[in-house]
């Protein structure tokens, strides 16, 4: 239940009120966008940032947890653009890639791309005012009355419109970079629209670069991807959310409508940023299509990572599997909240949902809040949730062949997120997760260190 008493306006949404009435002269899109910009504000004004009263962000109180705000992103410099086109070629960056720095679309940084695909920036297509387009931006029944959607939509300086013609096969990913590079902290807003063909399929992988000019990285951003599958189009996502951001905000919304024997697969990996939201919005307008939802947080220090997903079954005879994975290290909380809800047509509905947290401190916490809303007859849907450390019995078996303490942990710890790492589906793309894995293990592992290297020391003296 949600409450209607709004609480005196906090630091963060003074400024951000300022920061919309400053800018939004300023921001792209005819007057009907500027309408359903003013519209959105308003809509975020009413509710203000979330917080634990609202029943969707108990366990993350954004109120609380954000302060303050900090000044929008400005676009990239000719000179930043040069030097992180140099950056790229020195990290041999994908060359199949867009590429969005500080939630603006550069188009010198792109290309690559196979045929049958369109791209434009989002301000191009909010100037251009195309009807169809327009209405599938603005489309957000999907995350009724959430404010941080509205505020996205208020405050959208940019991204990227990818079409994909229908019948059109793309097997390589295209790779979607956000780069942070402002040299002082900076709010990005972005919004990325995808719309698949009938027939079309596209293998999307977004990732996060921390340009090497960036001085620090305590950054905001509120990022949106707006996902369309006609008949029969198939889409495989994955979202790389690291970095090393331990003051940073990052709050993500993805609002898909899938329509009839499609398919929509999508893995995230998160770890290294302070707060993320990722928020997840999936709706089945056709029938018989599938859905497969997954990924993996890993988290440490008080980084704070929560999942939140509405999967809504409209249509009849559609496939959905939600399945989630946490480790949890020293003070660190992890969110995860899910709901299935099937509508009363939408009988042969089979739905599964499951979160298992491994917990490696007394400190760490893990909020689990599985849910099932349905109002049909005849569908197999369940749900579960798992909060528990390493099997004793499997580390003393692992010890006793000889491993060491920390190696064994780090084996279990590697095997328990990567059966989810390996269902990625693409061989490339599984190799980079599980660098990004066994990397941060191996950071734990030499902090860990550090921290009891002062304490032997000691007690040799």
């Amino acid at each position: 239940m949600n409450a209607d008493i709004i609480p005196a306006r906090t630091p963060a949404e003074i400024f951000l009120a300022r920061a919309f009435d400053a800018s939004k002269a300023g921001l792209p899109g005819n007057s009907n966008v500027a309408k359903w910009r003013e519209a959105s504000f308003k809509a975020f004004s009413t509710s203000g940032l979330p917080h634990r009263r609202i029943e969707t962000w108990h366990y993350t109180d954004l109120r609380t947890l954000m302060r303050d705000a900090l000044p929008l992103a400005t676009a990239p410099a000719a000179a930043t653009i040069d030097a992180l086109r140099k950056e790229f070629i020195a990290a041999r960056a994908p060359a199949r890639r867009l590429v969005l720095v500080d939630g603006f679309f550069v188009p010198e940084l792109s290309g690559g791309l196979a045929e049958g695909l369109t791209i434009r920036s989002l301000a191009s297509a909010l100037t251009e005012g195309r009807s169809d387009l327009i209405a599938l931006l603005s489309s957000q029944d999907l995350a009724a009355q959430d404010s941080i959607v509205s505020l996205n939509a208020a405050l959208m300086q940019d991204g990227v419109v990818i079409e994909v013609a229908p019948g059109t096969v793309i097997a390589e990913p295209v790779n979607l970079i956000h780069v942070t590079a402002s040299p002082a902290p900076a709010a990005h807003f972005c919004r990325t629209a995808l719309l698949i063909g009938a027939g079309a399929s596209l293998r999307l992988a977004e990732s996060m670069h921390f340009a090497n000019l960036t001085q620090t990285r305590a950054g905001q951003a509120n990022a949106c991807l707006i996902v369309s599958l006609d008949n029969g189009a198939k889409l495989a996502h994955t979202a790389m959310v690291t970095g090393p951001a331990p003051g940073g905000v990052r709050l993500e919304s993805v609002m898909a409508r899938i329509g009839a024997r499609a398919k929509f697969d999508s893995f995230a990996l998160v770890a290294g940023i302070g707060l993320v939201r990722r928020q997840m919005f999936v709706r089945f307008e056709g029938a018989e299509s599938e859905t497969s939802l997954s990924g993996v947080s890993l988290l440490g220090g008080r980084e704070h990572a929560d999942t939140t997903l509405l999967v809504e079954h409209v249509a009849p005879g559609c496939v959905s599997r939600e399945t989630f994975k946490y480790i949890l290290d020293e003070e660190a909380t992890g969110v995860f909240q899910g709901k299935i809800r099937v509508a009363p047509g939408a009988q042969k509905t089979d739905g599964k949902m499951l979160c298992k947290a491994m917990l490696l401190s007394d400190m760490a916490a893990m909020n689990n809040k599985p849910e099932l809303e349905i109002f049909a007859d005849d569908v197999a849907c369940g749900h579960g949730a798992t909060c528990g450390g390493l099997d004793l019995d499997q580390m003393f078996y692992l010890q006793t062949r000889g491993l060491p303490f920390a190696q064994a942990e780090a084996l279990l710890l590697e095997a328990f997120a990567g059966e989810l790492v390996d269902g990625i589906g693409h061989e490339g793309l599984i190799k980079a997760y599980r660098r990004e894995v066994s990397a941060w293990l191996s950071a734990r592992h030499g902090q860990r260190q550090r921290r009891a290297r002062p304490e032997r020391l000691g007690s040799v003296a």
